[in-house]
């Protein structure tokens, strides 16, 4: 799975212009001027408090190439978010699949949304990278039949499993962003626990990583106040 950062209109400082103008009016627009780490205060406070518009006035456009699962769970995130996607109507889809890597867990414990998961044998490993390759074989070869006796690349793709990736554009700003981490994260300081699927969360990690470098002092404030979206 991998993200890209492809374009981008963020900084501390679009927070601190868009916080300001509620006092300052147009005279805020000096913020984008000055260093924002004079201003780490406000943002703190802002977190603190949960006065949220001010982060939302930036912009992030990730490419994210990962499983068809990872992007169905992602498609839950709206507000603040868009989405383009590469579709299985319009072109012939690449046989590139997702196997889980040995250090991925297996073995699930726990009630429905509060789900532990414990180290599987090697054994068990074995098992999943087999049947899960020996499906995707199967599948693509009738794929690939269906399109070579002519039939539409929208009814043979029916064939295809969610382990077959995808890729995307996701747009978001960074309350968006924000909300998304909280919730598809799973850290020890947050305030709200959170249970995500290890798949969507390695995306979260790349894109979280990608944002803090953008907006230091915002993500410092994000991580200070429990990971919790303003």
């Amino acid at each position: 799975m991998t993200v890209s950062l492809v374009r981008s209109a963020a900084g501390d400082a679009d927070v601190l212009f868009a916080a300001r103008v509620s006092t300052a009016g147009e005279a805020s627009l000096e913020e984008l001027s000055k260093d924002p780490e004079k201003s780490t205060g406000l943002i703190n406070y802002l977190m603190r408090d949960r006065h949220g518009t001010p982060f939302e006035h930036n912009s992030m456009t990730f490419l994210i190439q990962a499983p068809i699962f990872v992007f169905r769970e992602f498609h839950r995130h709206r507000a603040g978010w868009s989405y383009n996607e590469e579709s299985g109507r319009y072109r012939e889809l690449q046989p590139v699949f997702y196997t889980p890597a040995p250090d991925r867990k297996l073995v699930q414990h726990g009630r429905p949304g509060k789900y532990e998961f414990s180290e599987g044998t090697e054994a068990q490993h074995q098992q999943t990278v087999e049947a899960m390759e020996t499906a995707y074989r199967k599948c693509y070869e009738a794929y690939q039949e269906m399109l070579a006796a002519g039939i539409a690349r929208e009814v043979a793709r029916a064939v295809l499993p969610v382990g077959l990736f995808s890729s995307m554009y996701a747009t978001c700003n960074a309350r968006s962003l924000m909300h998304f981490l909280s919730l598809r994260t799973k850290k020890e300081n947050a305030k709200v626990p959170s249970f995500p699927q290890r798949e969507i969360e390695m995306v979260a990690e790349q894109m979280e990583a990608q944002w803090a470098a953008l907006m230091p002092l915002t993500h410092a404030a994000f991580e200070k106040h429990g990971r919790v979206a303003p």
